[in-house]
């Protein structure tokens, strides 16, 4: 890959292997980059350390998003998921494939994209058993809310629906849309509460906090420009999205910190949880350099694809 490409690149996804010791990236270009922590956090490490150990093209367009499971690896991009087994691979023509979340439980995969509807995929079988039938428009965002049995997704027709996995029923609708204007609404869950980003009515777009069993907003956090991704952590919500930060808010609605990355904007994020000893947190964006933080207050170092 050129350097003009390099300069224009941009990661989408990431994802930990689940012994903790690599990371699977995805970038604009549809490749898949696998880089080993080991190397890159070794005294010994070189920049080269710092390179993928493998590189592959995974899709036509851009790798959306990545999950993965105890022996396999999820992929999606422009009306396709594609999964690494290392060789099985899934088809599922759906336009624009946005978002997927791997029920550990269920054995299953749960996709929503462009035709407006949640499709799970039973891992056992290869078939897709149900279809989730509700929003009015593209799917951006899915998440799982385990202790109950219950999936959310949310929508550009500026709704979050709450699905009953059991009877394939939508059982909660939040109308984010009685609160905001919104375009899309990514959101992450967490206990008994949900982070949604949003695009408040005459300002920009903001995160914002709601609590799940009186389905209302709780905070609104007052970071500049567009949220893009962000994930419980302790105490804290990260956050990043428009602009170079690593945003870390508490949840009564402060930002008790913002960290610069290499990024001139953010894309997704990725905290490691499965290996103790490569314990970080990964940022990726407008750049073809993926910042990690051992420590949350500074950037340690960077992968390149």
């Amino acid at each position: 890959m050129g350097p003009v490409e390099l300069l224009h690149m941009s990661v989408f996804s990431q994802s930990f292997s689940p012994c903790g010791r690599f990371l699977a990236a995805g970038n604009g270009y549809g490749e898949i980059a696998l880089f080993s922590l080991s190397a890159a956090l070794s005294p010994d490490s070189t920049p080269l350390s710092h390179k993928p150990v493998l590189t592959f093209t995974a899709h036509e367009g851009p790798v959306l998003a990545l999950v993965s499971s105890e022996s396999l690896l999820f992929s999606c991009g422009n009306g396709e998921i594609r999964v690494w087994s290392w060789s099985h691979l899934l088809g599922l023509e759906i336009p624009e494939i946005n978002a997927m979340i791997l029920l550990s439980k269920e054995n299953s995969l749960v996709v929503g994209g462009g035709d407006n509807n949640l499709h799970v995929l039973d891992l056992e079988t290869g078939v897709f058993k149900s279809v989730l039938r509700g929003h009015q428009d593209y799917i951006h965002c899915v998440c799982e809310q385990e202790r109950e049995g219950q999936i959310l997704s949310g929508s550009e027709d500026g709704a979050v629906r709450i699905w009953d996995l059991r009877s394939s029923q939508s059982v909660h609708i939040i109308e984010v849309h009685k609160y905001e204007v919104i375009l899309c609404v990514p959101m992450y869950f967490y206990g008994s509460t949900l982070c949604i980003c949003t695009q408040l009515c005459g300002g920009g777009p903001s995160l914002a906090l709601w609590h799940l069993r009186s389905l209302s907003p709780t905070s609104v956090f007052p970071l500049s420009g567009c949220t893009r991704h962000a994930a419980f952590y302790q105490d804290l919500i990260l956050a990043v999205g428009e602009g170079p930060l690593v945003s870390h808010c508490m949840l009564g609605g402060d930002v008790k910190a913002q960290i610069p990355s290499s990024s001139p904007n953010l894309n997704c994020l990725q905290i490691n949880s499965k290996s103790s000893e490569h314990r970080m947190l990964t940022v990726g964006g407008s750049s073809d350099h993926i910042d990690v933080f051992t420590n949350l207050s500074y950037r340690a170092f960077s992968l390149s694809f």
